[in-house]
C-alpha cells in the first residue's frame, strides 16, 4: 500500500498550509479561522489541567484509602456493627498501627499494578486507532475512564458501610482501561506532532512536558490547601470529578482536531486492505496466530523491516530505549528518592513537599524558558540562510543528539552527586542537575515521530506508552525492593543503581544517526516494509 504521504509533497504539505496553518476536511487554509486551527497552544490548558487533577489526587487517595482501611479494622477489631464516622482521620495514632500500613501498601500495589497492566494493553491501541480516528475523540475517552474511577472512589467513600474498600480496585480498572495518564500523554503529543513543523517539534512536546511537571508542582499544594479549606477530603475528589467533564467537554467540542477527515479516511482504508489481504490466505499461519495475540504485538512498529530499514530500525530503538529510561527512571525512582531524602536529612512533609516542587519548577524553566532559545539558536535561526523552503520531516538531526545525551550525562552526574550529597544543599544542587533530563523526554519523543510518516505518529508514541506503562509497573517494584534491602546497610545503592541505567542509555544514545527516516511505504499487517530509508 502506498504511503499517504504523496510524491512531490510533504508531511507538512499534508498538515500545514503556505501560511503555516493545518489544512482542515472542508476548507482551505486561508479560510480557516484561528480558532479551528489546530495548534500545541490549544492542549496547553486542557493537558495542565489533565495533570494538575492526577498529580492533586496522589495523595488525598493514599490518605483516603488509609482512613477507609483504618476505619474497617476498628470495626472489625471491636466487632461492633455501629456506625462509625464515614473518615476517622490520618492522625488517629491507632490509624499507624502496622497491620493498617501493611494493607495500605498492599492496596495501593494491587491499584497500581492493575492500572498500569491494563493501560499497557489499552495505551498503543488507542495511540493506533487515533492515525484514523482523530486524537480528541480518544483523549476524551481517555479522560472517561479516570472519570469512572474518580465515581467509584466517591461511592466507596460517602458508603463505606455499604460498599467495601477493595471495590476502589474496579475504579483502577476503568482508569487502567481508559489508558490513565500514559494514554493522555501520548495522544497529546500526537497532537503536537500533527500541528507542529519538526524544526519546533521538540520545543512543542517540551510544552507539553512543562505542563506535566507544573501539575507535579503545584496539584498536591492546591489540593492540600483545598481540603483544609473545605474540611472534607472528598471536596477533593468532587472538583477532580468535575475537572474531567470540563475536560471532555472541551476536547470533544472545542479544540479542533489535528488529523484532517481525508487523511483518517485514508488510513482507515490502508487499515481495511490490509485486514483484506490476510482475510485471503488459505489457512492463517501460525506466525500471524501469534501476532494477532502477542501483547507485545505494538512494539512491532519500533522493529520495521525490509531492504533499507536497518539504519531506521536501529534508531527507533534506541530513542525508544532513550525515552523508556529517563522516563521510567521518573516514575520509579522518585518515591524512593523522596524516601531516602527524609531517612538521611530527618526531613517532614514541608521539607519533602517544597523539594518536589523546586524540582518540578526548575524542569518547568528547563523546558519553556532553555529548551526555545536553545532551540532557536540551535535549528531555526540557522535554517533561515537556506534555501530549502519546506520544513519537512527527514529523521532527527544532530542538535536531537547532542541535546539527548546532554540529558542524559545530567542524569548520570546527578545520581553521582545524590551518592556523595551528606548536606541539604548538595542534595538540592543534584536534584537542579538531574533537571536537565527533562531535555531528554521532550527531545526523544519528537524525534521519534520525526522517524515515521504522520500517519504512523499514533501508532509509533503508542508503542512507547506501553512501554511507559510497563516501566510505570515493574520500575517500583525493583527500586522499591533494592532500596528495602540495601536502606541498612548501603542507602546509596539506587543512585549507584539509576546512575548505571543511565550511563547505560547515555552510550546507546551514539548510535542514533541523523537523516534516517521512513519516507514511504509499504507495509503488511506482519510489519513488515519495504520502505525507502534516506539518510
Amino acid at each position: 500500500m502506498p504511503s499517504i504521504q504523496r510524491h512531490g509533497t510533504t508531511e507538512r504539505d499534508s498538515l500545514l498550509g503556505e501560511n503555516g496553518q493545518v489544512v482542515g476536511a472542508t476548507r482551505e487554509p486561508s479560510e480557516q479561522s484561528w480558532w479551528r486551527t489546530p495548534s500545541v497552544y490549544w492542549l496547553i490548558g486542557p493537558f495542565f489541567l489533565f495533570t494538575l487533577t492526577f498529580a492533586g489526587i496522589l495523595v488525598p487517595k493514599l490518605n483516603l484509602m488509609l482512613e477507609l482501611i483504618c476505619r474497617k479494622h476498628l470495626a472489625e477489631r471491636a466487632s461492633t456493627t455501629q456506625s462509625l464516622s464515614v473518615l476517622v482521620g490520618v492522625d488517629d495514632a491507632q490509624c499507624k498501627a502496622p497491620d493498617i500500613q501493611r494493607r495500605v501498601a498492599t492496596l495501593s500495589l494491587f491499584m497500581n499494578l492493575i492500572t498500569g497492566g491494563l493501560s499497557a494493553v489499552t495505551a498503543p491501541k488507542i495511540g493506533h486507532l487515533s492515525d484514523g480516528y482523530g486524537r480528541l475523540r480518544l483523549l476524551a475517552l481517555a479522560s472517561c475512564g479516570g472519570l469512572l474511577g474518580e465515581l467509584v472512589t466517591v461511592l466507596v467513600a460517602k458508603f463505606p458501610d455499604t460498599i467495601d474498600y477493595r471495590w476502589l480496585l474496579l475504579g483502577a480498572a476503568f482508569d487502567g482501561l481508559g489508558g490513565s495518564f500514559t494514554t493522555g500523554s501520548i495522544l497529546s503529543q500526537s497532537y503536537t506532532s500533527d500541528c507542529t513543523p519538526p524544526s519546533r517539534r521538540s520545543v512543542s512536546v517540551g510544552y507539553i512536558q512543562a505542563c506535566l511537571f507544573s501539575g507535579m508542582a503545584f496539584g498536591p499544594v492546591i489540593a492540600g490547601y483545598f481540603a483544609k479549606w473545605t474540611g472534607s477530603l472528598l471536596s477533593v475528589f468532587y472538583v477532580v470529578i468535575v475537572s474531567h467533564f470540563v475536560l471532555i467537554l472541551f476536547t470533544g467540542l472545542l479544540v479542533p482536531e489535528s488529523v484532517s477527515k481525508d487523511n483518517r479516511l485514508l488510513v482507515r482504508q490502508r487499515w481495511r486492505k490490509e485486514k483484506e489481504a490476510r482475510a485471503l490466505g488459505v489457512a492463517p499461519s501460525l506466525s500471524s496466530t501469534r501476532q494477532k495475540w502477542n501483547p507485545l504485538a505494538p512494539l512491532a512498529i519500533l522493529w520495521p523491516t525490509g531492504p533499507g530499514t536497518s539504519k531506521l530500525r536501529v534508531n527507533l530503538l534506541a530513542l525508544a530505549m532513550c525515552d523508556t529510561t529517563i522516563m521510567g527512571g521518573a516514575i520509579s525512582a522518585t518515591a524512593v528518592v523522596i524516601l531516602y531524602a527524609e531517612y538521611t536529612f530527618n526531613w517532614g512533609n514541608l521539607e519533602t513537599s517544597r523539594f518536589v516542587s523546586a524540582m518540578s519548577l526548575m524542569r518547568v524553566i528547563i523546558l519553556m524558558g532553555v529548551f526555545p532559545a536553545v532551540n532557536y539558536f540551535g535549528r531555526v535561526r540557522p535554517r533561515r540562510g537556506r534555501t530549502a523552503t519546506h520544513d519537512t520531516n527527514s529523521g532527527s538531526d544532530r542538535l536531537d543528539g547532542w541535546l539527548l545525551r546532554f540529558a542524559l550525562l545530567c542524569e548520570v552526574l546527578g545520581c553521582v552527586g545524590y551518592t556523595f550529597s551528606r548536606t541539604e544543599p548538595l542534595f538540592f544542587g543534584s536534584g537542579f542537575i538531574t533537571a536537565f533530563g527533562a531535555l531528554g523526554m521532550a527531545t526523544t519523543q519528537a524525534a521519534l515521530t520525526k522517524h515515521v510518516p504522520a500517519e504512523r505518529v499514533g501508532q509509533v508514541l503508542g508503542a512507547v506508552g506501553m512501554l511507559h506503562a510497563l516501566a510505570r509497573v515493574v520500575g517500583p517494584v525493583i527500586f522499591s525492593g533494592l532500596y528495602a534491602a540495601t536502606v541498612g546497610s548501603f542507602p546509596q545503592a539506587i543512585f549507584v543503581a539509576l546512575c548505571v541505567m543511565y550511563g547505560i542509555a547515555l552510550a546507546v544514545s551514539f548510535v542514533v544517526k541523523p537523516g534516517v527516516h521512513w519516507e514511504g511505504e509499504e507495509q503488511t499487517g506482519s510489519g513488515d516494509a519495504a520502505d525507502v530509508v534516506v539518510q
